[in-house]
């Protein structure tokens, strides 16, 4: 009897194992998340060591705009730079995120483009779309302060409304994006900071619990 109950307990636990498979894409890996806020910290870094100066200003003048600190040319050599920066480290992130989750998914003998996989990217991306064409209407209005707040409250939905078809995880992580954005949008001369922290610092954090908790 006792014998016959294991079995059954172990029928249970494969067959939610194949549900939790069929609807969570569980191939995701926390060393891509550990090198993604790597290269945030370096790109942000790169910024702050060319401009120091500007944002040395900056901490010190709240009240003053970016384009009053730096005027004409030199205000859009700061934005070229910024921008560049930024897409310099969202293709090493990405980069390092398809390798890592097609590597995992491998190990576990799992498809890396299923059904669920594609709802999570769609999913993901619909509130990122939003974001960028959001953040391209602040700076068409001058609004460059509110970039990276908005940035982070963006990539922190896209989090959120994906996590549905992922580890569980991942809310955890865009929840605190979504606060870490909505407090910097009070601290507009920090955005570089607040940035640092939510796409470099948080990713780190998040990415070795993910490794320690699943993958070690």
């Amino acid at each position: 009897m006792e014998s016959q109950q294991k079995e059954q307990l172990k029928d249970l636990h494969e067959i939610r194992s194949l549900m939790e498979r069929s609807s969570q894409f569980i191939s995701l890996s926390g060393l891509s998340g550990i090198f993604a806020g790597i290269f945030a910290l370096f790109g942000a870094s790169a910024v702050y060591i060319k401009y120091s100066d500007f944002f040395f200003l900056r901490y010190n003048s709240p009240g003053i705009s970016s384009k009053e600190l730096l005027t004409g040319n030199d205000f859009n050599q700061y934005l070229v730079f910024l921008f560049s920066v930024g897409f310099i480290v969202l293709v090493l992130a990405v980069t390092v995120a398809i390798y890592f989750t097609t590597r995992n998914a491998r190990r576990k003998h799992q498809s890396i483009w299923d059904n669920t996989a594609k709802r999570l990217v769609i999913n993901t991306f619909i509130p990122l779309l939003a974001g960028g064409i959001f953040c391209i209407a602040l700076l068409y209005h001058g609004l460059v302060y509110l970039i990276a707040p908005s940035t982070l409250v963006f990539y922190g939905l896209a989090l959120l409304n994906g996590s549905k078809y992922t580890l569980s995880d991942i809310r955890y992580l865009g929840i605190c994006e979504i606060v870490l954005g909505l407090i910097s949008l009070f601290f507009v001369g920090y955005g570089l900071v607040f940035w640092a922290i939510g796409f470099g610092v948080l990713h780190i954090i998040y990415g070795s619990i993910m490794y320690m908790k699943y993958e070690r």
